[in-house]
């Protein structure tokens, strides 16, 4: 993620490309380590992983609970794409599932940008 002057991802600025020194990776998950399945441990295995991380490399906030709308409202807010998310009583599956999914917002400009792709 590239942040504008207010601190926001900036969607525009990331593929333009003319920012890259200033990207920012914020990593959510990790899957396998060493060749071994970490999805039972993926959050605690992750948060271990870069305990001692190098600059620019940002382990994403990670929330339990019931706060999934007020989430999404604070996201639309902050000007993000969306959300990803899956049912907390449900364990972690790769690609899509009936138990996760992603919820756009619809005023970002990445909507606009895939509505583009499709016309």
């Amino acid at each position: 993620m590239v942040l504008g002057i207010d601190g926001a991802a900036d969607f525009n600025a990331l593929h333009s490309r003319k920012r890259d020194h200033e990207v920012h990776f914020y990593a959510f998950d990790i899957l396998a380590l060493d060749g071994d399945d970490s999805r039972k441990m993926r959050k605690t295995n992750l948060a271990r992983l870069l305990a001692r991380r190098p600059d620019g490399i940002f382990v994403a906030p990670f929330e339990r609970g019931e706060i999934g709308p007020e989430l999404f409202r604070a996201a639309c807010r902050s000007g993000l794409e969306g959300l990803v998310s899956k049912r907390r009583d449900r364990p972690y599956q790769a690609g899509r599932s009936k138990h996760s999914g992603k919820v756009k917002n619809r005023m970002h400009p990445a909507v606009d940008l895939v509505l583009d792709d499709l016309r």
